[in-house]
């Protein structure tokens, strides 16, 4: 007899049976249930926008940045400098959480399928640049107030010029136009989507004049749904290019010069043979001499022809593309 794979022995065994008889037998271990294996899902980060498209987005954005700080700050005529510091997933509800209190947001329509994004910076940076619009220097001065409406129109001008900029952008990746609808200074009213939508948040930092601003751009997706393969990477998209891509790589080159030359035949001699040429020497090309001429371009044979003339000039008449069998 054993127990768990070790054998007893006959003392061991004759307790056993006496503590049957008395009905004193030890009561076996319950055996050990397996834990389910739970994973915690964060369902205020979804993963709808693919790795690839989170850098596409960012590296635009990046670009973007390059552009706008150069632009506006000639327009400002104090430095501003634009910084892309996060890229994250979120629902919508918790990304619009996330903006800064007293922010001002400009709803963004991509024109060309009537989409609309979020971009919205806090209120110092926008009353910082009307303060620069209107000739003003000193930014350590500027202190909240209510808008006038000629606040509201310089705010509309700033923001229109941070939309142009990031349209080209927009335009390079899918080529898609921006504009902007309107502004709202109250984020309940700026809403361009259900709570639950996936959305990508693409935070910067502003840095105007030596003072810094956080700037977001809310993108859900429903607002690059009906163009979500363009976000696509280079190489995906190579894979179904039709006529149209092969037609536009054919204008591209068509305007490249390109050397041709026509050659009856050749040989290959050794350099002691070509020194000893001499005049009335006849070399062999192993050609017949009613095989015409071939067309090259730059090394490449591309073309049969015969020799002739046009009015004063020699010239070839193109027969038969090289390779291809009368």
């Amino acid at each position: 007899m054993s127990t768990t794979g070790q054998v007893l022995s006959a003392d061991a065994i004759a307790a056993l049976v006496d503590a049957a008889r008395e009905g004193r037998l030890p009561e076996e271990a319950p055996a050990p249930q397996r834990r389910r294996r739970m994973r915690a899902v964060d369902f205020t980060r979804p993963t709808k926008f693919t790795s690839d498209q989170e850098r596409r987005f960012k590296r635009g954005l990046e670009a973007f940045c390059r552009t706008a700080s150069t632009r506006l700050s000639a327009e400002l005529r104090a430095p501003l400098e634009l910084e892309v510091i996060d890229v994250t997933q979120l629902t919508w509800g918790n990304a619009h959480t996330q903006i800064p209190p007293a922010s001002i947001s400009a709803v963004v329509e991509t024109r060309q399928i009537g989409t609309r994004m979020l971009l919205a910076a806090e209120r110092g940076l926008a009353l910082g640049a009307i303060e620069l619009l209107l000739g003003g220097g000193d930014l350590a001065e500027v202190r909240e107030r209510r808008l006038t409406d000629i606040d509201w129109a310089l705010a509309r001008h700033f923001y229109d010029r941070l939309v142009t900029q990031l349209s080209v952008v927009w335009t390079d990746l899918a080529e898609l136009e921006l504009g902007v609808t309107g502004l709202e200074m109250h984020l309940e009213t700026a809403q361009v989507a259900p709570v639950s939508e996936p959305t990508l948040t693409l935070t910067m930092e502003a840095r105007l004049n030596g003072v810094s601003y956080t700037l977001a751009l809310l993108l859900p997706w429903s607002a690059i749904a009906p163009v979500a393969g363009r976000f696509a990477s280079r190489d995906d998209a190579a894979v179904g290019r039709g006529e149209g891509d092969a037609e536009s790589v054919r204008r591209a080159v068509g305007r490249v010069d390109m050397t041709v030359r026509a050659e009856v035949a050749s040989v290959e001699l050794p350099i002691e043979q070509v020194l000893a040429l001499q005049a009335g020497d006849v070399l062999r090309l192993g050609s017949p001499a009613d095989g015409g001429v071939t067309l090259y371009a730059d090394k490449v044979p591309v073309h049969r022809a015969k020799p002739g003339r046009s009015g004063s000039r020699r010239a070839v008449q193109v027969t038969d593309r090289v390779g291809r069998r009368a």
